[in-house]
Order: structure tokens, then sequence, then C-alpha cells
């Protein structure tokens, strides 16, 4: 987090972040473009490189479907979503560069203007075998550069968490397209290989098969018994990790619960498990010096207020929280963000079942 946009420094981590991408990308053209000459020597070097280019943006563009789900499944991935955005712009350039190249490679040389060329040379939207693969590619093109021009947190915090997180959503559709644009691409190919359709359907059942499970098992328990009023009895204190939360289903809304140290003794709050930053998931973060932090990016939030430390100004809504005879109770309804709701006293051993 950082008070002002300002340049960022580049730390040694960040350093090493781009630096494994930039070797990763210089490999694996390499090898593409070497083993593409090696086994097919009848192909130019300007059509390997326009084929290297649109593996590389699709594998990559895996990459980045796959980081999401695979950290909700495993911790150890965490890592891998430092600078993810790094990689999205990647995706851009070698995408970029692919359909730069194919444009100049098969319209360039023609009396029409080679973006008219590349939309109005062929017409036929009404043939699978014959489809105008190229429309999809730049429809696809167009949604990654939105994408990668808005990666900067200047436009997160400008269009707001919940806008942003919609457009950069659109990833999916971009992906979808670019899908149907290799696919339809290769069955115009003279050769169509087969091994390009078996991998396309691989890399599809991969992040579809990742999403689903890390979706299964981030699945919100609904507490089904309510105590007296409105509040829900969601769970026993002594379930919820010592500065850590569960996470329940409340009123159609994910609510964090958290337990945690303060002023000599434990203490239970309930907040928002979204994050305004990128939508995190905070009840996956843990409370460092006193304050919610999220494990996407470390942003952090009072649990007795929502609100981010001074000098930020980001909030999340909060839930009036009490503890009964050792069972957490929530009220369902949140609190506007911002909105204090006094952390609930875990009563010590010697006076247990007392209400906080």
């Amino acid at each position: 987090m950082s008070a002002e946009y300002q340049a960022v420094l580049w730390n040694r981590n960040k350093k090493l972040y781009d630096l494994t991408i930039a070797v990763g990308v210089m490999v694996f053209l390499g090898l593409f473009v070497g083993i593409g000459a090696a086994t097919r020597p009848q192909a130019t070097i300007e059509t390997l490189l326009i084929r290297g280019f649109g593996a590389g943006a699709l594998l990559l563009l895996h990459v980045v479907l796959a980081i999401g789900p695979l950290c909700r499944l495993d911790r150890r991935f965490l890592p891998l979503l430092y600078n993810r955005r790094h990689l999205g712009v990647c995706v851009f350039l070698l995408a970029l560069a692919h359909g730069g190249f194919s444009i100049v490679q098969f319209h360039g040389l023609g009396v029409l203007n080679p973006m008219v060329s590349a939309l109005a040379s062929n017409g036929n939207y009404d043939s699978l075998t014959q489809f105008p693969f190229q429309a999809l590619g730049l429809a696809a093109l167009v949604i990654l550069f939105l994408l990668a021009a808005t990666s900067h947190d200047f436009w997160l915090a400008n269009l707001t968490a919940p806008v942003w997180k919609s457009l950069h959503m659109l990833v999916y559709f971009a992906y979808g397209l670019i899908l149907v644009h290799v696919a339809l691409g290769s069955l115009q190919a003279p050769e169509r290989p087969p091994v390009l359709a078996i991998l396309l359907g691989i890399g599809f059942a991969g992040i579809a098969s990742l999403h689903l499970v890390a979706g299964w098992r981030e699945r919100a328990p609904t507490p089904a018994a309510a105590a007296e009023g409105s509040a829900v009895d969601v769970c026993a204190v002594a379930d919820i990790p010592l500065d850590r939360a569960l996470v329940f289903l409340l009123s159609g809304e994910r609510v964090a619960v958290f337990r945690y140290r303060a002023d000599g003794g434990e203490r239970i709050a309930a907040v928002s498990n979204v994050c305004q930053h990128q939508n995190g998931p905070l009840g996956e973060g843990r409370v460092i010096d006193g304050c919610i932090t999220c494990p996407w990016h470390g942003y952090q939030y009072r649990p007795e207020d929502g609100c981010s430390p001074p000098p930020f100004t980001e909030t999340i809504p909060t839930f009036n929280a009490r503890v009964a005879d050792g069972r957490v109770l929530v009220d369902p309804q949140p609190n506007p963000p911002g909105t204090r709701a006094e952390p609930a006293r875990v009563a010590s051993a010697a006076g247990a079942g007392e209400p906080s």
C-alpha cells in the first residue's frame, strides 16, 4: 500500500519476478523457433515467430488464470500472486507481437489498409471451416489491451474495486475468444495438426477443473441455527484459530470471523470477507500488528471498525458479534463500511459460559 501514486522501487523480489518472466519467455521462444525450424524446415522464420508469440501468449494466459485457484487450494502458491498483473501485461505484449507480425505477414502488401484487410478480407461468418478467425483474435487483443492499460492501482482506486474487478473479469471472455480463434485457425491450416486441438482441450479442462475444485473447497458454511433475536450461532470460539478467521455465508454475504489478541485478552470480530483492493479473501489472511491483513497484497483493516490505518482510507463493512457459552453469535446484517462494532470479549476459563 502507498499513500499516493509514485514510482515503485524495484526491490529484489520484484526484479527476480520480472527477470524470471523475461527469461522464461525468451527460453520458450528460442525452443519453439528452434524445434519448429528443425521439424518443419519449409517454415519461414516469420511464420515460426508468429506461432511462437501466439503460443507463448496462450500458455502464459493459462498460467495467469491458474494462479488464483491454485492460491486458494494451497497457500504455497501465494508467491505467484505477487505482481500477477505483470504476467497479464506480458500476455498482452506477446499477443500484440503475434497480431502485429500476422497483419504485416498476411495483409501488409495489399492495396487496402492492413487493419481493414484483416477485418474485411474474409466475410464467411456463416461457415465454420472458413470463419474469419482473425476478427476473434483482434477482439481478444482489444480486451487484453484494456486490461493491461488499467492494471495500475490508479485505475483500481478511481474505478472502485467492484468496477475494476468486473472489468478485469473480461479476461475470461478474452480467453474464450482466443480458444475459438486458435481452434478455427487450426481448422483452416493446411496441415491441421491434431496435437493442437488436444492441447487446447487439456488447457481448457485444466483451468475449468482448477476453478471448480477451488470453488467447491472454499464454499462458506451457512449456519442454520439462529440464536435469540437476529444473531446467528456460527461456531464455537475454540473452532477459530488464534489470529485467523473462519468464513461463513450470512444473508448471502461472506463474513470473516476473526479471533485475535488485544488489550491483554482475546477478542472476536466479524467483517466482510472482501478486501477493497482486488476483492481478495480477507478470511484467508491473519491479524498482524492488530490489523486484519489481506493475504493477496497486504492491505490492512482494523478489526473493530473495518478501517485501514491512517493515512489509508479503505473501509469494509463490519458485523456485530458476541460470545455466549463459548459460542460465537453474529448479526447477519452488515454495518455500513467503517462502522465501529465493539469486538466481543472471549471469557477466560474462570468465567466461561458468561455472555460477552
